[in-house]
């Protein structure tokens, strides 16, 4: 039976379905991960791990008989696939797995700050009455900017142009595929992006290339009536920037589900009335970690077929 160093905390119902096949040795933490790799690094054949937790290229090297290193999810910024290659270790991810789920929580986000959710909620419990409250804008014909438009962008795109928005977006490059979104306009970069866009959603990859790329002129583009929400990874976005320009009145809220100081809470935002925090859960429901499990036993299974895996790195 393959040991499989796990790292990353799973619910027993899906945890169940990795006891089937393998020896698990959990370490969800750095204390428990340490003494892991002190006590077994020689047993440990698979790695389970996301990508802001990784697996460093001085823990591939403790591992002498670690064939294969999955993240759960679509991202990997922080896994040594240098260094897991040079070893022939064999790298994959959970792409397409939590898809859906994290373009349906980017859109309530979007949702709950455009219309303001939060606040009428708590005006209704103060006692206050929609004549006393200010209107806020419904979502037809509003400017949606997208910043990143791989599968998780395209899919909230989708979904946003159900409610009638206009889309635009930002990548790398154009994308040929763009128009399976619906209609499409292409921006060169983050801030003509946002200076088009009533919102901006935040999609794109982490990593050094997107660290930052929302920063103080992105959010001054946006302007005093836009919002942003953040579903990618805590770095894209600078923090201190998004609490300065919610503070004067630059942009009008935020919604974000990761942030830079992961897994505390962003202290610069928290007591922002004009502001969503959830904990980093956007990809998270029983279908789609279901779906992250099983796709990690089929790369494990067809590795030990000798067959390509289903989503490799």
């Amino acid at each position: 039976m393959l040991t499989l160093l796990l790292l990353i905390p799973i619910a027993a119902e899906h945890k169940a379905l990795l006891l089937e096949r393998y020896r698990i040795i959990e370490a969800p933490d750095a204390a428990s991960r340490a003494a892991a790799l002190a006590a077994q690094a020689a047993a440990i054949d698979l790695v389970l791990t996301n990508g802001a937790v990784g697996f460093s290229a001085a823990e591939i090297a403790a591992c002498p008989r670690l064939k294969l290193l999955a993240a759960i999810g679509a991202g990997y910024e922080n896994l040594a696939l240098d260094a897991a290659r040079e070893r022939g270790v064999v790298v994959c991810n959970g792409a397409g797995t939590n898809d859906d789920c994290v373009a349906d929580h980017a859109l309530a986000l979007l949702l709950a700050s455009v219309r303001a959710l939060p606040q009428l909620g708590a005006a209704l419990r103060q006692g206050v009455w929609r004549d006393d409250l200010p209107l806020f804008p419904s979502f037809a014909g509003r400017r949606l900017g997208v910043l990143g438009f791989g599968a998780i962008g395209r899919k909230i795109a989708h979904r946003a142009a159900a409610f009638g928005m206009v889309i635009g977006y930002h990548s790398r490059r154009p994308r040929a595929d763009a128009a399976d979104s619906g209609d499409t306009r292409y921006f060169d970069s983050a801030v003509a992006l946002a200076a088009w866009a009533d919102d901006l959603v935040v999609a794109t990859p982490g990593g050094a290339a997107t660290k930052h790329i929302v920063d103080s002129g992105v959010l001054a583009a946006l302007g005093p009536g836009g919002h942003l929400v953040n579903i990618a990874r805590g770095s894209c976005v600078d923090t201190a920037a998004l609490a300065a320009a919610l503070q004067a009145g630059q942009i009008a809220g935020a919604a974000l589900d990761v942030y830079e100081s992961e897994p505390q809470p962003p202290q610069a935002l928290v007591k922002l009335p004009n502001v969503i925090l959830t904990p980093h859960v956007a990809g998270w429901s029983p279908q789609s970690i279901r779906g992250s499990v099983t796709n990690f036993i089929a790369n494990v299974d067809a590795w030990q077929r000798g067959e390509p895996l289903p989503t490799p790195l």
